[in-house]
């Protein structure tokens, strides 16, 4: 049935029921649950042991909080090979030591649409590019002998959920990096929500059987998104695997997910009820600074669809037989044998293994390094950067007081907040004789409402009731480590009381949890509240910074709202229960006055106006369009980095951000430093880059626009490519030209193309060479540092568009290979590049095949795709 005799002999072994147990989710018993996402029974009785797969990318989403990477994007932004394998093999490790068999990563649809929601999950707009760093990633992780599964297949490139998009740019760039991904020996592949030309992804034949298994060669599992599934008859079009599956009667989950692969005759039911509650643990709320969260689109849930039938329906039908169970069934068994769970399954613990020291310690380097070299200097106008030791520094803004590791929480590793310190004291302990002076601006940890502002029952004082009817009045909500009096574990407590406002105004109030689910209601209204996704998976328990864009600076999760408030009394009500990491319950009730914030800010204006230079640190969770969160709020980063600017003629900002944001005060600072999301060691990184102990190398992954509607997706002269479409359909109508592809071919002129990034050394490009080869193209030319500084630098090969007419549309010039080099100051270093053969073929709709663009191309090489020095002729056979 396989071509492997142990999967066989298993297979012939196995009932239909434990055939099933390998193909459809399950839910695993709370003794060993480790809040994973997905989980398969397996087959004891034949030594078949259970699965556990977890959310990412990046890094490893579990109950228990681990090690944050530093975003996707970021090692996309690096170039480098090394660093994608390092950061896989990271993952695999995190992996291993939370008892992970399967991590659901790596994200390698394309960002064509930056106002995506998921766009800041990828590794940027060029299928080359995503194809080789996810490559790296897949070989990194399953080094270490877990399992990748890459997602989310295909054309899962847009909020709309109805896609259409030509063969031709579905295999250039849409499938192609699955292609990468499969080559690379990839496990799994995981099928997406939207609808590809008209049918479902994860029951389209033409795309998982046509495309993915003949023509791509793919050999492991396909597994459905949560939820993906339609119907049952997926099973017959080329789908292996239900997620999540069957879930408990009780479970939240109920309302949103339907098990189509049961074999038990479906029951009638009621249509399903959705439990919106679930979905704000999932998605987390909208901070003061932020606009509200777009309504997310449940049109691709399958248990939105009614009535359902399942596997016992076709069984009735004759239209499932035992080979097609048989090969679904054997793809997983071959893959668990493949990586030696038959032999060496996954410990089923409770909770993780103590990574040994030396563990974390090479996780924490490969993180710090990769935040280094995803750095992308983006102005450095009259050398403001590196930053001189003997200059006097004011360092601005939240994410220089803490490090902004992973913006968007989400489906990620939300990582160790003890280790995430910021520039400012990064600073302090590598030279505490640099003069820095520190403003946070914007308080993200607040101070807990203070005592004389709280009354009950006309006394001072909130009064406590617990589970157990026992009552009390405390002085203040401010129940945490940090206090000296975090509650019990399991605790289920609510506080009742009136606060009395002193004057009237928008108050940032903040919620501030570790252990314990909560939430908070002011006038009998909720503001704020995290369920930790309790009975929902994606982690289960309430981590410290997973629904702010930082924990609090004690490691709190901190849920910040903003509230209109009248002078005057309040009903206020908070109510905690412990969370299933069963750790002590802590919570603190905090704020930030109108006043507070108006004096953080004065001070960060008068700090900025004392120094030499003035560094803001500005931020974003992905959760807006092309801005910087706060407009239209007094926390205005927009507003803050012009105003600085105004009273330090030597500004530099710092960008924690995933995506592209406007910068209309770009020309009134001097320099511009991209640090992404870095993970939990980049306060690390930003310092080595500022100070100048690491010259920044990193490139863009993605075009860098003037305005919005520049981009493909978002021209107003092309509805049906938005996330909306037209009749509700999204068309990929900009075929092949994505990304910087559209910007060459319509001749606009972006802000920062694909590829740029400073340096603060220059490199001069020589000696271009190009010949055919039986694999492709060998591409050699010299590239010299002629600067001071050593360094690294990214060396970029694109192909013109063929000079003879094909059958196929082509853009102006696309990347086909790259390198990262380092340099020593004056060295000069010959690099010889391949691109592959199938870098210079196109898809041939009209032959169904992959083609050789034969005859007169061009072959260019410099530091980005709008800085090409070198040009050759090169006639492909």
């Amino acid at each position: 049935m396989t071509g492997n005799a142990r999967v066989d002999k298993l297979l012939s072994q196995m009932t239909p029921d434990e055939k099933m147990a390998l193909i459809r989710g399950a839910s695993e018993p709370p003794a060993t649950n480790q809040g994973n996402a997905g989980y398969l029974t397996g087959v004891p009785r034949l030594g078949i042991p259970p699965i556990r797969m977890s959310d990412g990318p990046p890094g490893v989403l579990t109950r228990y909080p681990s090690q944050a990477e530093t975003a996707t994007m970021g090692v996309a932004a690096t170039f480098s090979v090394k660093d994608a394998e390092a950061n896989g093999e990271v993952i695999g490790r995190e992996a291993k030591s939370l008892g992970i068999d399967v991590v659901l990563e790596p994200f390698i649809n394309i960002d064509r649409d930056i106002t995506f929601a998921r766009g800041y999950n990828t590794e940027g707009e060029d299928p080359v590019l995503t194809g080789v760093i996810g490559a790296g990633l897949v070989r990194g992780i399953q080094g270490q002998g877990v399992m990748s599964q890459a997602k989310h297949y295909v054309a899962y490139d847009t909020d709309g959920s109805d896609v259409y998009v030509d063969q031709q740019a579905l295999h250039e760039i849409y499938v192609a990096p699955f292609m990468d991904a499969v080559e690379a020996g990839v496990s799994s592949v995981m099928c997406s929500y939207n609808k590809i030309n008209g049918t479902q992804a994860c029951g389209n034949p033409d795309t998982l059987v046509k495309i993915l298994r003949d023509e791509v060669g793919f050999k492991g599992f396909l597994t459905s998104d949560w939820g993906a599934v339609h119907a049952a008859d997926y099973i017959n079009k080329g789908l292996d695997m239900e997620m999540p599956g069957s879930m408990p009667k009780d479970s939240p989950m109920g309302s949103m997910m339907f098990s189509f692969f049961t074999t038990e005759e479906p029951k009638p039911a009621p249509p399903p009820v959705f439990n919106t509650a679930l979905l704000a643990g999932f998605l987390g709320g909208s901070l003061p600074e932020e606009p509200k969260p777009k309504p997310f689109n449940m049109g691709a849930i399958g248990a939105m669809r009614d009535p359902h039938t399942n596997l016992w329906n076709l069984r009735q039908e004759g239209k499932l037989d035992d080979a097609t169970i048989n090969r679904a069934a054997g793809r997983v068994l071959y893959e668990m044998d493949k990586f030696g769970y038959l032999d060496n399954p996954t410990p089923g613990q409770a909770g993780p293994k103590d990574p040994p020291v030396h563990a974390t310690e090479a996780n924490a380097e490969v993180i710090r390094k990769t935040a280094e070299d995803a750095a992308v200097l983006l102005k450095n106008e009259g050398h403001v950067l590196p930053l001189k030791p003997a200059d006097s520094v004011a360092m601005i803004g939240p994410g220089a007081g803490q490090t902004v590791a992973i913006g968007t929480a989400g489906e990620r590793s939300i990582g160790w907040p003890w280790r995430q310190i910021g520039t400012v004291e990064v600073i302090q302990k590598i030279d505490p004789s640099v003069h820095v002076t520190y403003a946070v601006e914007d308080d993200m940890t607040g101070v807990a409402i203070p005592a004389e502002l709280w009354t009950s029952g006309g006394k001072p004082g909130i009064e406590r009731a617990a589970k157990d009817g026992t009552r009390s009045v405390d002085a203040v909500l401010d129940f945490t480590t940090k206090a000296g009096k975090a509650l019990p574990a399991d605790s289920e407590v609510t506080w009742s009381g009136t606060l009395n406002v002193p004057s009237a105004g928008t108050y940032w109030i903040y919620l501030q949890l570790l252990g314990a689910a909560g939430s908070i209601e002011i006038d009998g209204k909720r503001v704020a509240g995290a369920n930790g996704m309790r009975g929902g998976v994606h982690g289960d328990t309430v981590l410290g910074g997973k629904d702010g864009l930082m924990a609090s600076t004690d490691g709190l999760d901190n849920l910040r709202t903003a509230v209109e408030l009248t002078a005057g009394p309040h009903a206020v009500s908070v109510h905690i229960e412990g969370d299933t990491s069963h750790n002590p319950a802590q919570v603190r009730l905090a704020w930030q006055t109108p006043e507070q914030r108006k004096t953080n800010h004065d001070a960060a204006i008068a700090a900025a106006k004392a120094a030499k230079t003035a560094v803001v640190f500005a931020w974003s969770r992905g959760k807006t369009d092309f801005i910087l969160p706060g407009n239209g709020t007094d926390y205005d980063q927009d507003k803050l980095i012009e105003e600085v600017a105004a009273v330090n003629p030597n500004t530099v900002v710092v960008l924690n951000v995933s995506q592209p944001v406007a910068m209309p005060w770009l020309s009134k600072v001097k320099g511009v430093l991209q640090m992404w999301w870095p993970g939990d060691e980049g306060g690390w990184a930003t310092a080595d880059i500022l100070w100048g102990k690491t010259s920044p190398a990193g490139r863009l992954p993605m075009t860098w626009a003037k305005k919005l509607t520049d981009y493909p997706a978002t021209d107003p002269a092309h509805p049906e490519r938005s996330a909306k479409g037209v009749d509700g359909k999204t068309t990929f109508s900009e075929g092949v030209n994505v990304g910087y592809r559209w910007f060459d071919k319509q001749k606009i002129e972006p802000l920062f193309p694909f590829g740029y990034g400073l340096s603060y050394t220059r490199f001069a490009y020589s000696g271009l060479k190009v010949s055919p080869s039986a694999n492709g193209l060998t591409v050699g030319f010299s590239v010299k540092n002629t600067g001071s500084v050593a360094s690294d630098e990214v060396p970029q090969v694109y192909l013109g568009r063929p000079e003879q007419k094909q059958a196929g549309d082509f853009p102006e010039h696309a990347l086909v290979a790259f390198d990262r080099i380092h340099l020593r100051a004056g060295e000069s270093k010959t690099v010889s590049i391949t691109v592959p053969q199938r870098r210079l073929q196109f898809w041939n709709t009209e032959a169904g095949k992959w083609t050789t663009a034969s005859g007169p191309r061009a072959v260019l090489v410099g530091g980005s795709s709008r800085d090409l020095p070198l040009t050759a002729k090169v006639t492909v056979p």
